[in-house]
């Protein structure tokens, strides 16, 4: 087993070791020089939404291989995979993301992107990497459960989406899924953590791009023109009233105005203005409420002042929305494998968005995340970030994790 840098190479004895923190078990720590391979293999070659043919023609190989069954060319460059325990039983399907995203990787590493303009700097080279780690494990031990997993090598999460695609395309169907699980590696939480919660776990996606029309004119002369910034920053002002005075104080939610832009000159009082920006929310039943109110406040300011408004409201990914008894799953197999009741973060969410929200719609499922950065060795740099990078040791923790639930649900 070839690792790909001389650091790697005490990895798996340390995972392995009676001191080591983990409860990973030898078979699996084993492979964490291949997940290693595997995720610096697909770290230097990135590949944005929907064009992830390398990286999809790199896991049907391996799934191939290891004697799945393996479909490819789902929602265009997805895969879908099939093992099969020893007996008949239920499904649990498990999703990795696959897509990287538009970024200039500032990393000095050897394993650094090779494709110019793109970067994994979200861990999705890592989900794959994980993802494949456990079907290999599991190709090698079908006697350790009934029924089958299916695993959903899914492209584009970073946008527009490849998981509405994929639903479909019939990725739940035969053989129908009776739960699903994910995982999203976390620099926000230290390595030999897991944030896991029952209900809402990640926000709603929601944008919107709003072009409002006054009437332009002399700097010098605001009577005989329509401001459209005044009105855009009144905008902006009277937004802020829906999570304010219109939201439950116990509920969470966001609006943010990302652009603001108008004017061309000084002394020239601006005509038009444009205006675009984002909302989130952790309750499904914000959804109406907050839409209604945002169009209200835009058309009601622009008409006290006689402009007019074109607003391009859209909602992108629902909320991110646990089952308890899935959670529940999660929680007790992680709770073995970091082997300290600290080591589960019970109350984690975030405002960002995953559309991991529309199998979650679909199938009873848990999305949780597997903390990976570690200060010590610089890397905690935040998702999105150019030199974002995290502890490959997190890997077959991810591993060791799946596994379990796969035996412990499908047992």
């Amino acid at each position: 087993m070839t690792l790909a840098d001389s650091t790697q190479s005490q990895l798996s004895q340390r995972l392995s070791s009676p001191g080591s923190s983990s409860q990973i078990r030898p078979e699996v720590a084993a492979l964490q020089g291949d997940l290693v391979n595997w995720r610096r293999h697909l770290h230097q070659h990135p590949e944005l939404g929907f064009r992830e043919e390398l990286t999809s023609a790199f896991v049907a190989r391996k799934l191939t291989e290891w004697g799945l069954e393996v479909q490819t060319g789902v929602a265009k460059t997805g895969v879908v995979a099939l093992v099969r325990g020893e007996r008949p039983g239920r499904t649990l399907a498990i999703r990795a993301d696959m897509d990287a995203l538009p970024i200039q990787e500032e990393n000095e590493v050897p394993y650094r992107s090779q494709h110019d303009g793109v970067m994994h700097a979200c861990g999705h080279d890592g989900h794959t990497a994980i993802a494949l780690g456990t079907a290999y494990y599991l190709s090698q031990n079908r006697h350790l459960f009934n029924g089958q997993v299916k695993f959903l090598f899914q492209p584009a999460e970073e946008g527009p989406g490849g998981a509405q695609p994929m639903i479909e395309a019939g990725v739940l169907r035969n053989p129908e899924v009776d739960a699903i699980i994910g995982l999203h590696l976390w620099n926000n939480l230290p390595l030999g953590t897991v944030g896991v919660r029952t209900g809402p776990f990640m926000a709603a996606v929601e944008v919107f791009e709003c072009t409002l029309s006054g009437k332009g004119g002399h700097g010098a002369m605001p009577h005989q023109t329509i401001d459209s910034i005044v009105l855009g920053a009144q905008i902006v002002n009277a937004l802020q009233t829906i999570v304010a005075r219109n939201v439950d104080p116990l509920e969470a939610a966001v609006v943010t105005v990302g652009e603001f832009h108008a004017g061309t000159a000084h002394n020239v009082i601006a005509g038009s203005a444009y205006l675009s920006g984002t909302v989130r929310y952790f309750k499904p039943e914000l959804a109406e409420l907050i839409s209604h109110r945002f169009r209200e406040v835009v058309e009601g300011v622009c008409a006290s002042q006689g402009a007019r408004a074109k607003l391009d409201y859209r909602r992108i990914y629902p909320p991110v929305v646990n089952h308890p008894e899935i959670a529940d799953l999660i929680r007790r197999n992680a709770t073995a494998v970091v082997d300290t009741p600290a080591g589960i973060v019970p109350e984690c969410q975030t405002m960002g968005g995953e559309d991991m929200a529309f199998f979650l719609q679909e199938v009873p499922g848990c999305y949780f995340f597997l903390g990976s950065a570690n200060e010590a060795r610089q890397l905690s740099y935040p998702h999105h970030h150019p030199r974002f990078d995290f502890d490959e040791t997190a890997l077959a923790m991810g591993v060791e994790i799946f596994t379990r639930c796969v035996s412990d649900f499908l047992s």
